[in-house]
C-alpha cells in the first residue's frame, strides 16, 4: 500500500516496484490532529511529508500559500540539505501522513546507493525549477 501511495510522488515514480519497497521499509505513517503544525517556517526541516489522508494549509509569513490534500507531498528538501522550512504546514483537517527522515533516507544511501542517486537528482531537479530566475 505505501509502494503505491510513494509511486504517486513525481521523484518516486521512476522507481521499480522493488526499489518502491525499499522507499517503504524507510517509511513510517503517522496521524496528525487537526491544527497541528507539522513544519515550520524558518525551521531546518528534517522530515519530508506525504498526505494520505486530510488537508494542511500551507502559510508563509501571514499569507496562505496553499491547500493540500491526499497525494500532496512537502518537505522534500529536507531529505538532501539543511535547508530551512520555507512555509509553515498545519493541518486543517486531521491527516494520516507518510514521513521519511534525513537519516533514513541516508541509510536508503548505505542499502540502495542507485535508488538514493535517481530521488536526489529528481529533488535536486525539482530544487532548481522552483527557484526564481537571477535577476538582471
Amino acid at each position: 500500500m505505501l509502494e503505491t501511495q510513494l509511486s504517486e510522488v513525481p521523484f518516486f515514480s521512476m522507481l521499480s516496484k522493488k526499489e518502491l519497497a525499499a522507499v517503504a521499509r524507510q517509511t513510517d505513517e503517522i496521524d496528525v490532529r487537526e491544527g497541528e503544525t507539522v513544519a515550520r517556517e524558518g525551521d531546518v526541516g528534517r522530515e519530508f511529508f506525504v498526505i494520505v489522508d486530510g488537508t494542511a494549509e500551507v502559510v508563509r509569513g501571514a499569507d496562505r500559500i496553499a491547500e493540500l490534500g491526499p497525494g500532496d507531498f512537502f518537505g522534500e528538501m529536507a531529505l538532501v540539505g539543511d535547508d530551512r522550512r520555507m512555509a509553515t504546514v498545519r493541518a486543517t483537517k486531521a491527516m494520516r501522513v507518510i514521513v521519511m527522515t534525513r537519516q533514513s533516507f541516508r541509510d536508503l544511501d548505505r542499502s540502495m546507493p542507485k535508488v538514493h542517486a535517481t530521488i536526489v537528482d529528481a529533488i535536486e531537479a525539482r530544487r532548481a525549477s522552483s527557484q526564481p530566475a537571477p535577476a538582471g
